[in-house]
């Protein structure tokens, strides 16, 4: 009897259809291998949540048959889930030094065991279980990221991971031609490619003009310098101190994330600064203003950063004054820009020379392209393709894109979380769809906000809550105390007195009625007082308030 042939398949649980939480499960046969483990911060009506990670449903449910999670670089979004990811899933990870330097600092932060992270070098081939890993040099914006070949029983794929093509990068280091055009030659049957700037024409500008904008900046400058970035874009960290150090002025490093990632790349190498250069938060005061470059996080506005709250005159270390530039090295994530807006007219307020947008050159993205998605996949030239990392309409275009360099339009595939792509040498499906989704931090709490939760804070937020405390006796159901009526965000109770009075009134009559018919169950007397009250308030005020009785007995 011949030997069944597995089917190989790939099943994206975060990454597609949006910007972040991005991870993948490859599977052949009883063997899967994770690539990637991120988060995605929350949108604006997802009220108090801190952070969404990927539901990992399937992962737990296939536990056993997990033989490694891969990681190709050190963005929040694609190692932040792993803090909550590796508390429930025992499995080796392995990733570049930077990666892992950072992850390690995140796990630490979350009193997880880090003893299972395995470092690796650009350019490395690794085994595990039926997967032959390669770790292929990419420019991003952030050091040592890598995209990957993972070599199956079935065939090859090409993970690009994010990346662009940077011609004269920071570190000298390009992205690794040949490793994917050897790749292409030798024949790949399934490349998923960062699908980020699918949208943009041309080529994403080399890192490096960014580093003539900030010296155009710092030129210009009179007084202290504050640049505002991503903690994690190294390559621009690096730039702002080369061009400190050619003004002959000291660099401070302000912000939690922004000091713990610079510290690991000073350790580790990836930053570089001249001695004396790096000076403590603490002791800017000691110099002149013109004397001081302070490198912070909050270019994307986020209310607790360093930046906003300066912009707020409410940070205890450093207050904006007239003669300040600041220099904001990001463009908003979109759902930002109202953020970012209002920080810049504050510190525009407070007297600071704000330098900031696209037409300024002080940002470029870490992306490909369409002529370098169009490189990619002439240098790949995969049998069959799915677009990856990216909102609906960006796998769309970038769907779009590789038609039109013609491949068929049966062998690119546009999906969505969950899906299982499914296939073999000859073939590609889509073979059914697995538990995905988004799991929501809140605190400590993780999956304990769901979709309910985030309808109450929503009603709370919008119309505020009224509660209505009551006392009555059990076996009569007479009122001996009451109602009383405490209002939260609906209306100043000292100025609606008639309001409020009318609205007792109508609890009264409510519970009158209750005593009438003869309703004994508390849920049943509580759904009437809810229902005459929330009545009578929407025709007074067209507002809904989350109204919650009380009852209490004697």
């Amino acid at each position: 009897m011949a030997k069944q042939v597995q089917k190989l398949q790939i099943i994206p649980l975060g990454g597609l259809g949006e910007i972040g939480k991005n991870m993948t499960v490859v599977r052949y046969g009883d063997e899967i291998l994770v690539i990637d483990s991120g988060l995605m911060f929350p949108d604006e009506d997802m009220l108090g949540v801190d952070l969404v990670i990927p539901d990992i449903t399937y992962l737990l449910e296939n536990k056993d048959k997990i033989k490694a999670i891969v990681l190709t670089h050190g963005h929040e979004d694609h190692i932040g889930a792993l803090p909550y990811v590796l508390k429930q899933i025992h499995v080796p990870v392995y990733g570049t030094r930077l990666t892992l330097g950072i992850l390690e600092g995140r796990l630490k932060e979350n009193g997880v065991d880090s003893s299972n992270l395995h470092s690796v070098m650009q350019g490395d081939i690794i085994n595990v279980g039926c997967f032959s890993v390669g770790f292929i040099r990419v420019n991003h914006s952030i050091p040592d990221a890598v995209g990957l070949s993972i070599k199956t029983p079935l065939g090859m794929i090409v993970h690009t991971g994010d990346f662009k093509f940077d011609y004269t990068p920071i570190d000298g280091k390009m992205t690794d031609f040949r490793r994917f055009s050897d790749l292409g030659n030798k024949g790949v049957l399934v490349m998923m490619a960062d699908s980020t700037n699918a949208e943009r024409e041309g080529h994403t500008p080399s890192e490096r003009t960014v580093g003539a904008a900030f010296d155009r900046s710092f030129h210009k400058a009179k007084g202290r310098i504050i640049v505002a970035t991503f903690s994690s874009n190294v390559h621009r960290i690096q730039q702002v101190i080369d061009t400190a150090v050619r003004y002959r002025r000291k660099v401070a490093i302000l912000g939690r994330s922004m000091v713990n990632v610079v510290s690991i790349s000073l350790e580790l190498g990836y930053i570089h600064a001249p001695e004396g250069t790096i000076v403590d938060i603490d002791e800017i005061g000691r110099y002149r203003a013109e004397q001081i470059v302070v490198i912070t996080t909050g270019s994307q506005g986020e209310p607790m950063s360093a930046l906003t709250r300066m912009a707020m005159s409410d940070h205890r270390k450093i207050s904006i004054a007239p003669g300040d530039t600041v220099i904001i090295s990001a463009n908003p994530i979109p759902g930002n820009e109202k953020m970012v807006v209002k920080t810049i007219d504050n510190l525009l307020k407070l007297g600071a020379d704000v330098v900031y947008g696209r037409g300024e050159g002080i940002h470029v993205s870490g992306h490909a392209s369409r002529e370098e998605l169009k490189l990619m996949h002439n240098l790949v030239r995969p049998k069959f393709f799915i677009p990856v990392h990216g909102e609906y309409h960006h796998l769309v275009k970038h769907a779009k894109l590789a038609i039109e360099m013609g491949m068929p339009k049966d062998h690119v595939f546009i999906g969505e979380n969950g899906m299982v792509f499914e296939f073999t040498k000859d073939k590609g499906t889509v073979a059914g769809k697995v538990q995905a989704g988004m799991v929501m931090v809140d605190g400590l709490g993780v999956g304990d906000v769901g979709n309910i939760v985030l309808r109450d804070r929503r009603q709370l937020s919008q119309d505020g809550i009224l509660i209505v405390v009551v006392t009555m006796n059990r076996q009569t159901n007479r009122i001996i105390a009451g109602p009383d009526i405490v209002s939260r965000g609906f209306v100043y109770v000292r100025e609606s007195e008639a309001l409020m009075d009318e609205a007792k009134a109508r609890v009264q009559q409510a519970l009158m009625r209750c005593e009438d018919e003869n309703v004994k169950e508390w849920a049943a007397i509580k759904a009437n007082v809810r229902d005459a009250l929330g009545r009578y308030l929407f025709d007074k005020t067209r507002r809904r308030p989350m109204i919650l009785p009380i009852i209490m007995e004697v």
